[in-house]
Formats: C-alpha cells, structure tokens, sequence
C-alpha cells in the first residue's frame, strides 16, 4: 500500500502497527518506523537498499 506521501508499508508486516515504510526520492530510498513517522528517517543510496535487499533475500531464501 503506498501512501499519499508515497510512503509503502512493509509486505512483510500483515496488517501489525510495528512495520517499516520506505520510500522512493531521487537517488535514495528513506525508511521510517510506521510507528513513530514524526521521528524522522533514515536514508540510502538506492545501490546500498539493493544490496541490503540482496542479502535479505540470501538469508530468508
């Protein structure tokens, strides 16, 4: 689900208010805690979230 800010909730999360959101800007993705969104995000080149991603993917197979 992607949000009016363009932010998209885990699809991992099923619905629990403890999730991560991540969004697209230009030349990085920022992540949030769904949580607590006023607390601000962090944010990465979108090379490294590929590479964070990559080795998600390798672990949960």
């Amino acid at each position: 689900m992607i949000s009016e800010t363009g932010w998209r909730k885990s699809s991992f999360s099923k619905g629990d208010t403890n999730c991560v959101e991540s969004r697209l800007a230009v030349q990085r993705v920022h992540v949030r805690d769904s949580r607590n969104p006023g607390l601000g995000h962090l944010a990465f080149p979108c090379a490294e979230w590929q590479a964070f991603l990559r080795g998600l993917e390798e672990r949960t197979g």
